[in-house]
C-alpha cells in the first residue's frame, strides 16, 4: 500500500489540505471532515479534459454550488482517485508514464481505461493490484 504521505500529495500536500498528513490516521481524520474542494481540481490538475473527471465523481452543477468542503462520499472518490494516481506515480516513477498508464485503455479491465476502473472503490482495489503486479514483476 501506498503511503498517506504520498496519497496526501496527490490531493494538494499541506498549501491545500492547511495540515500536514504523516499517518492512515491523519489522512482518514481529513476526508471524514471533508476534503478542501480545491483538492479534488487538484487531484486531476495534469489531466487533459480534467473538468471531465472532477464531474464524473460530482454533478457539475453540484460542484459549482459547493462551498468549500466535499461532502464525506466525494471525499472518500477524491482520496480513492488521489491514492490510485500516487500508487501509479510511485510504481512508474515517473508521473507522466503514471498518466499514460491511466489513460490508455487496457485488456485487463476489458478495454476501459484503469482511471475509468478507478472510479468505483472495487475498481481502484483491481487497478493497485495490476499496478502492484506490475512493481513486484509478476504475471499479469
Amino acid at each position: 500500500m501506498i503511503a498517506a504521505g504520498k496519497i496526501a500529495e496527490e490531493l494538494g500536500g499541506k498549501k491545500i489540505l492547511h495540515r500536514n498528513i504523516k499517518s492512515f490516521s491523519d489522512l482518514r481524520d481529513t476526508v471524514e471532515n471533508g476534503l478542501p474542494k480545491a483538492s479534488m481540481k487538484y487531484v486531476f490538475r495534469s489531466f487533459p479534459e480534467s473538468n471531465k473527471y472532477v464531474y464524473s465523481l460530482i454533478p457539475e452543477g453540484t460542484y459549482k454550488k459547493r462551498k468549500s468542503t466535499l461532502s464525506l462520499e466525494e471525499s472518500e472518490k477524491t482520496e480513492r482517485i488521489a491514492r490510485v494516481i500516487a500508487t501509479a506515480n510511485y510504481v512508474w516513477d515517473d508521473e507522466e508514464v503514471a498518466k499514460q498508464f491511466l489513460l490508455r485503455p487496457h485488456a485487463y479491465f476489458k478495454n476501459r481505461t484503469p482511471l475509468e476502473i478507478a472510479f468505483s472503490e472495487l475498481g481502484a482495489r483491481q487497478v493497485e493490484e495490476l499496478l502492484w503486479k506490475i512493481y513486484y514483476g509478476l504475471p499479469v
